[in-house]
């Protein structure tokens, strides 16, 4: 080794230690149970409040280093992971943890939103995503999982997406994602999300593909005997709405506004959930963001628990980390473009394929979502209720008439 390369190596060990990150001896261990489908040491990029690293918890993984730059979402992490380095700016990461065997991260996907009017990975290179890729290829991390909306796969006609498996690609990464719904972890929220998991070691569809159950009938409203959940700042071209669960929890406006969705009960009352329902409806213990509350105020607890990782998935997928299964046999074709991404897909090596894979790799049982809640909720307030009622009469959707009349008993309540 050159006495220049010699020197650089000393200086990254000096500084991996100096973290508390340990020798680099514990990179070739990690690398070798990531072999054998053994547990792993994660490093979390764009962490918000751990609901990744917590699910892989469960499967037995450990975090050695948060990386998270909104002050609500790292006073969550300082008060749930007391014990794990927290770095504030993926940009002035120098390296990630030497004995890290798996990276996750929930980048924004505005991060690429450009990237077909530039230079593609080039360009991309210059956001946060990028720096995902400079430290994986810094370190040559076995294991990459990435999360993010499904409107990933169509972002810029198809060019963002071409950008993250392109890049993977070139550094020899297997790659494999399926889009998933939170329901098929028990939990009575309509949440689909895109896990991508990418490996240099193994194979990404014994963890991926290893389940299904099918493709789940949507439960339809049959005389109101559950609650429905709807949102209540919509009413014109959409409305959110899901039968016996809630729609995707959002992390509010870009002014810290939270816009929580609405219930219609059986009974007919129109309500929001206790966010300590939110946060149980996304797989966390009640008040599991409540340390936010000593930096922002209380509204900024939903913008976390919006933006966060349905706790459940992330338990299944680090459960099959740990114990692959067989690969399930699926119809699979291959990919021509790169312009329409299927909901599921992979390429370990010999071309990019979609997957028939559904969006419930297993289905457990649940709660109705009237039974799930724990706590009190809030009757939506009459500002809130009469700006819905004004949108859903200039509106061209089909709404139920018992629903519509309901919302404006409500209206009328609420004003009394």
């Amino acid at each position: 080794m050159s006495r220049p390369r010699r020197q650089r190596a000393a200086a990254d060990s000096g500084a991996q230690m100096a973290l508390g990150f340990g020798a680099p001896k514990h990179r070739r261990a990690a690398r070798r149970s990531a072999l054998l489908g053994g547990t792993h040491c994660v490093a979390g990029l764009f962490a918000g409040i751990g609901g990744v690293e917590l699910g892989l918890a469960k499967g037995g993984h450990e975090t050695a280093l948060f990386c998270e730059n909104e002050p609500a979402a790292m006073a969550v992490l300082r008060e749930r992971f007391p014990e794990v380095p927290l770095h504030d700016d993926v940009r002035t990461l120098k390296c990630l943890p030497a004995e890290t065997s798996l990276v996750v991260a929930g980048f924004p996907c505005q991060d690429l939103s450009q990237a077909g009017a530039t230079r593609g990975i080039a360009g991309a290179r210059s956001g946060l995503v990028g720096e995902v890729f400079r430290l994986i290829e810094d370190s040559r991390t076995p294991w990459v999982l990435l999360e993010n909306v499904p409107f990933m796969l169509q972002l810029a006609r198809g060019e963002a997406m071409n950008v993250i498996a392109a890049r993977l690609e070139a550094l020899g990464y297997r790659w494999a994602y399926r889009v998933v719904d939170s329901r098929a972890f028990g939990l009575p929220q309509r949440r689909r999300r895109v896990y991508l998991l990418a490996s240099l070691e193994g194979d990404p569809r014994e963890v991926l593909f290893a389940d299904e159950t099918g493709e789940q009938p949507e439960p339809r409203l049959n005389g109101h005997p559950v609650a429905c959940g709807f949102y209540w700042t919509e009413g014109v071209r959409g409305l959110g709405w899901a039968v016996d669960a809630v729609p995707t929890l959002k992390g509010g406006s870009t002014i810290g506004i939270p816009s929580p969705p609405a219930i219609w009960m059986p009974d007919g009352r129109i309500v929001t959930p206790d966010i300590r329902d939110a946060e149980r409806l996304q797989g966390f213990k009640e008040n599991w963001t409540r340390p936010a509350e000593a930096v922002a105020k209380r509204g900024a607890r939903w913008k976390l628990i919006g933006n966060a990782v349905s706790v459940p998935a992330a338990a299944w997928i680090g459960r099959r980390l740990c114990k692959p299964g067989p690969l399930i046999e699926f119809n699979v074709q291959p990919m021509r473009g790169h312009r329409h991404w299927p909901t599921a897909a992979w390429n370990v090596g010999d071309g990019r394929f979609s997957v028939s894979a559904s969006e419930w790799p297993v289905h457990r049982a649940r709660k109705t979502l009237a039974a799930f809640l724990r706590f009190e909720p809030t009757p939506l307030s009459a500002k809130a209720t009469s700006g819905f009622l004004s949108r859903t009469e200039v509106a061209k959707l089909r709404f139920d008439p018992a629903f519509i009349r309901d919302v404006r008993r409500h209206l009328e309540s609420v004003n009394r």
